[in-house]
């Protein structure tokens, strides 16, 4: 079920910080405390093989996160003592030295479990006898909330495919501007592009325009 347009679970839930600070975060009250929007990212696992390489590319992102005042936050299954040793191995041995935004530890699967993100897949044989074949980790998925809490994009991605960080750039650009004039982003829309008002008059005006 998707939960666009619904508010964010308020759940409370461990956190580390680059500095090796244990933290309490709610994404939720970070959003609307701050009046800010929060990208929240997770990924299957420390110390894997996609997951460090979509931990560099948010970092290396970040100012422009920044720009469009939108907080970056990450996440995973596993300890903050584990992120403490992921955060203190460098980069060309697999580690994520040089990250600088928190990292949800989300180990007791509460808040994963409540978005539905968690692999926990089950067989069953002829006779109904059930076998877990899940690898209890969360797949990538990725949230974009609003200042007032609300998720207004949500993405999965199953655990071999890697995000692509700009998207995320070009869809808080398009909300941000149809917060900002009230119209509506079309297809591929990027920042200082043609936008649309939702009637049917405009959108023929922007298909006429726009004819390839």
């Amino acid at each position: 079920m998707s939960l666009v347009g619904r508010k964010f679970p308020s759940i409370t839930v461990d956190a580390m910080s680059e500095m090796g600070d244990d933290l309490k975060i709610n994404i939720f009250e970070e959003a609307t405390k701050n009046n800010e929007k929060i990208l929240l990212f997770w990924y299957p696992k420390d110390f894997t093989f996609v997951c460090p390489t979509e931990l560099h590319a948010f970092q290396e992102a970040l100012g422009e996160f920044e720009k469009r005042n939108t907080k970056v936050i990450g996440a995973s299954c596993d300890t903050n003592e584990v992120h403490f040793a992921w955060l203190n191995t460098a980069k060309e041995n697999g580690g994520i030295e040089g990250v600088t935004y928190p990292i949800l530890a989300d180990t007791h699967r509460q808040l994963a479990n409540t978005l539905g993100i968690v692999d926990q897949d089950f067989e069953y044989d002829e006779e109904g006898n059930e076998t877990f074949t899940g690898s209890n980790v969360t797949y990538r998925a990725t949230y974009l909330v609003d200042e007032t809490g609300k998720i207004f994009h949500e993405s999965v991605n199953d655990m071999p495919l890697g995000r692509n960080v700009k998207e995320y750039l070009r869809l808080i650009d398009a909300y941000t501007h149809v917060q900002k004039h009230g119209e509506v982003c079309p297809a591929n829309w990027e920042e200082g592009k043609d936008a649309m008002n939702a009637n049917r008059e405009s959108t023929a005006e922007y298909l006429a325009k726009h004819q390839n």
